[in-house]
This record gives structure tokens, C-alpha cells and sequence, in this order.
């Protein structure tokens, strides 16, 4: 399946800023066997002093922009045309859970995919003994680990409330956790606390999401808007399986990955330092346009 991709993102300041520095994590990069990009530009205006492309250690597209002339705004644009390789779900071939460890312990090496960076703390998903305890209350005897992990995000769809005005990107998980609402960024941050905590390694998928508008209603241009969901490790013959906590389902051809990483803060879309005063405001519009006819079907 392929799409069109376009974001707009515009940033306005109270006051003129100075020396201003952001690192963008917004670019889409092939994924084998996954995803392919035919194509990708991110502009930036007003154009910046200092601009770097690289990418980080978990395999991102990263721009690090400056600039050196004072800014009381600037707009990121992007243009991507992905194509999504549809991919049938994989046999269940996971240990049972209690097994994993031990396929774990097996992995002799610390590549960006192996499991052993998505098990501890990170940044902004510290071990919680309530996750752990809810993540216990979903599992049965015999499962397996892709069981569990389909277990674990399954409940928290049914028990956590989709509210975008009930948290902030600074919300820590815990607090999403115990007033059981929250975005994408928290069911998915939630989703990863839980399952390290009945050790399955998890982390953070940034991306986008193709929306459907409701029934007889034509698609409204910039409603889509940039989506989070989470990958988990369960076992060597499988490896990374993804899934959505906030629509219960597990990833699909629906789905655009821009980045992996332990947490949001690994994989922030915008992410900087300026000197200013006063407030700001910031917009976003995005849009998941498919360039090819599929049926409208929710899985």
C-alpha cells in the first residue's frame, strides 16, 4: 500500500528568539521487509544557519537544525510517498513467557534491535509495581509471550480512556496509568511499563496512521495526526512484533514508522533549546493520503 505523507508543523514565539537549536526526528526510512520510502524532503523555514543529517543509534533519521539570526517563528514541512508492505501476521512461535529470559540471555550482542536496551528504566518509563500488577492480572498460565503482549495491550484499550485533554507530552506514565486516560503517548508508555515489568523488552514507535473518516463523510485534509504505538520482543524465532494499544490491533499496513526507541524522548518529533521570553504556540496538521483503493475495514 502507498502513501502520500504531508506535515506541517508551525512554531510562532511571543518574543524574538535567539539561538535557537532543534533536533528533528520526522523523516520516514525504509524498514526491510516492512517499509519502503520512494521518496522524502524535509524544509525548513526560514532556512537555518547550521543544518546536519544523520542517522542516530537506533537506525532514525535525524536533522539537527541552527539557527543564528534571531526567530520569532518557523514552519517544518514534510513530503514522503511510502509504500507499506502488507505482511501476514507470524505464526505464534514465542516462548511461553516464563521462557522468554532465557531467549534473551541468548542474544549475544547489543545491535540497535537487540532486546537487551528495551528492558530497564528509560528516560520517561520508569518500572511501576501498578503496571506490573495490572500486567500480571491479564496474563494465564501457559501463555506465551505474544500472547501476553497481545493480552497486556488489549486490557488497556478496554480499561483506559483515549482523552486529549487529560495529559500533556510531560505526563509522566504513571499519572496517565492511575487516572486511566490519555493519548496515543501514554497508552503506548503505559503498554511499556507494563510488559518490562513481566519481563518483555518494549519500546516506542513513532509514525503515522491512516484515519478513516466516519461512514458517508468525505476524508478532512490535515485531520490525521502523527500516532504512537509500541514494539515488543518475544522470543528469537519471532523477534519484534508491533502493537496499538490505543485501537487494539496490532500494526498494519495502516501504519508509517518514522522512528524506534525506549521512550518518546528517543524519538521526539521536535526536540530543542531557545532563548526567549513570553509564550508560544505551536500547530500541526498532517495527512495520510493512499494512493491506492483498499476497503475501508477496521481490523
Amino acid at each position: 500500500m502507498r502513501y502520500d505523507v504531508r506535515l506541517t508543523i508551525d512554531y510562532s514565539y511571543d518574543a524574538v528568539s535567539d539561538r535557537a537549536r532543534n533536533v528533528l526526528r520526522l523523516l520516514p526510512s525504509d524498514i526491510p521487509g516492512q517499509q519502503r520510502v520512494q521518496q522524502r524532503m524535509l524544509k525548513v523555514t526560514p532556512r537555518p544557519g547550521e543544518r546536519y543529517d544523520r542517522v542516530d543509534f537506533f537506525g532514525n533519521a535525524t536533522s539537527a537544525v541552527a539557527w543564528h539570526q534571531p526567530i520569532q517563528a518557523f514552519s517544518l514541512h514534510l513530503t514522503a510517498q511510502v509504500e507499506r508492505i502488507a505482511v501476514a501476521m507470524p505464526l505464534d512461535l514465542s516462548p511461553p513467557l516464563a521462557g522468554l529470559a532465557a531467549d534473551i540471555a541468548n542474544v549475544h550482542t547489543l545491535l540497535p534491535t537487540a532486546p537487551h536496551h528495551f528492558m530497564a528504566a528509560s528516560p520517561r518509563v520508569a518500572p511501576m509495581a501498578a503496571t506490573t500488577e495490572y500486567a500480571r492480572g491479564c496474563l494465564t498460565p501457559g501463555m506465551t509471550a505474544l500472547q501476553a503482549v497481545e493480552a497486556v495491550g488489549r486490557a488497556l484499550h478496554r480499561d483506559m480512556t483515549f482523552d486529549p485533554e487529560a495529559t500533556t507530552v510531560d505526563t509522566p506514565p504513571a499519572e496517565a496509568f492511575r487516572n486511566r486516560h490519555g493519548v496515543c503517548q501514554d497508552f503506548a508508555h503505559v503498554m511499556i511499563a507494563a510488559l518490562r515489568g513481566i519481563g518483555v523488552p518494549a519500546g516506542y514507535v513513532s509514525g503515522f496512521l491512516r484515519t478513516f473518516p466516519p461512514p458517508g463523510q468525505p476524508r478532512l485534509e490535515g485531520a490525521d495526526a502523527m500516532h504512537a504505538w509500541v514494539r515488543a520482543w518475544v522470543g528469537q524465532e519471532t523477534g519484534w512484533i508491533e502493537f496499538d494499544p490505543t485501537n487494539d490491533q496490532f500494526a498494519g499496513i495502516d501504519y508509517i514508522t518514522v522512528g524506534y526507541g525506549r521512550d518518546y524522548g528517543d524519538v521526539a518529533p521536535v526536540r530543542g533549546v531557545l532563548r526567549s521570553s513570553g509564550g508560544q504556540e505551536s500547530r500541526q496538521a498532517v495527512d495520510v493520503i493512499p494512493l491506492e483503493a483498499v476497503p475501508e475495514v477496521r481490523r
